[in-house]
């Protein structure tokens, strides 16, 4: 008898493994933003095709990123190194805050040594959210790196509500930590870290690129900041909004340029299948003349983060 229920055990316990390597080797529900320009409107799931790691996957559900049956959180992280004209550019930001979607989530962070600092979390009341703007401080080098503090926000996210996530970056991207901002030494570790911390975490990333004189902020090191920009922005399927060495008179046009983004991004649902590892993701229009940007790579199950 002892040696029956002994086996019964064992068999119970090789049952209950191989249903859990099971359930980490299946599929689990994933999702992404994906920007289309272009093509048919609504967009629908017969109009995209996606590769998982170079293999066809279903498309499940397809859902504007501002359709009222849902919600969507941006970041607005403002570098506070900040200067020149941006101080004139306040009115536009807070114009910006209070001028989105009742389903939008806004919160509005600084860039303070390698970390985001919020003083009033995420909101859908945007009169609220907006008195966290202010005066950068303007201090050289004070956000450490723009790299260190998305990488912080990826990880510590203020909320777990499952809703898309949007980061708006305002910076030069310049990277002090990795010395020289010369064409011949642009390839950054932090920059690298940075971009698998928010496609890891499901961070579709945009940037408005703002000058300073600061580390070189103008000629080389606006290069060299703008080139690192692009590299998160493009992996992450968001948009460098704004190029050149000369900061323009105003901000408006790149935010409105955002909002008009946005507007034709879509919140993609499918299955992937487990893995502890990124999944490269290839989403594209099954209409000729489509574009799609969308991130380059993504984690399975990051639907139930």
């Amino acid at each position: 008898m002892v040696r029956i229920l002994r086996t019964l055990g064992f068999g119970i316990s090789l049952l209950c493994a191989a249903s859990a390597v099971a359930q980490e080797e299946g599929l689990q529900p994933t999702q992404a933003i994906v920007r289309v320009v272009g093509g048919s409107s609504p967009v629908s799931k017969d109009d995209l095709q996606i590769k998982v790691n170079g293999h066809g996957v279903p498309v499940t559900r397809v859902r504007p990123v501002l359709g009222a049956n849902g919600h969507v959180e941006i970041a607005l992280l403002i570098d506070d190194g900040l200067r020149g004209n941006f101080a004139n550019n306040l009115s536009e930001v807070q114009r910006f805050v209070l001028s989105l979607p009742p389903n939008v989530a806004i919160g509005v962070g600084y860039m303070q040594n390698g970390r985001v600092i919020f003083s009033h979390g995420f909101s859908v009341e945007h009169e609220e959210a907006v008195k966290a703007i202010r005066l950068p401080f303007g201090q050289a080098g004070i956000s450490g790196s723009p790299y260190f503090c998305l990488s912080d926000l990826a990880k510590s996210w203020p909320t777990n509500t499952g809703a898309p996530r949007v980061v708006v970056m305002i910076t030069n991207g310049i990277d002090p930590y990795n010395g020289s901002v010369s064409p011949m030494n642009q390839n950054s570790p932090y920059v690298d870290t940075a971009i698998h911390d928010a496609q890891e975490h499901g961070l579709t990333v945009y940037a408005i690129p703002w000058n300073n004189r600061d580390f070189g902020g103008l000629g080389l090191g606006s290069f060299s900041g703008q080139n690192y920009l692009s590299d998160v922005v493009t992996s992450t399927g968001g948009e460098l909004l704004g190029q050149g060495t000369i900061n323009p008179p105003s901000i408006r046009p790149m935010l409105d340029k955002f909002m008009a983004d946005l507007g034709e991004s879509f919140l993609i649902s499918f299955d992937a299948p487990a893995n502890k590892r990124l999944l490269d993701l290839k989403v594209t229009a099954k209409v000729h003349g489509t574009k799609v940007s969308a991130p380059k790579a993504i984690r399975a199950g990051n639907a139930a983060q």
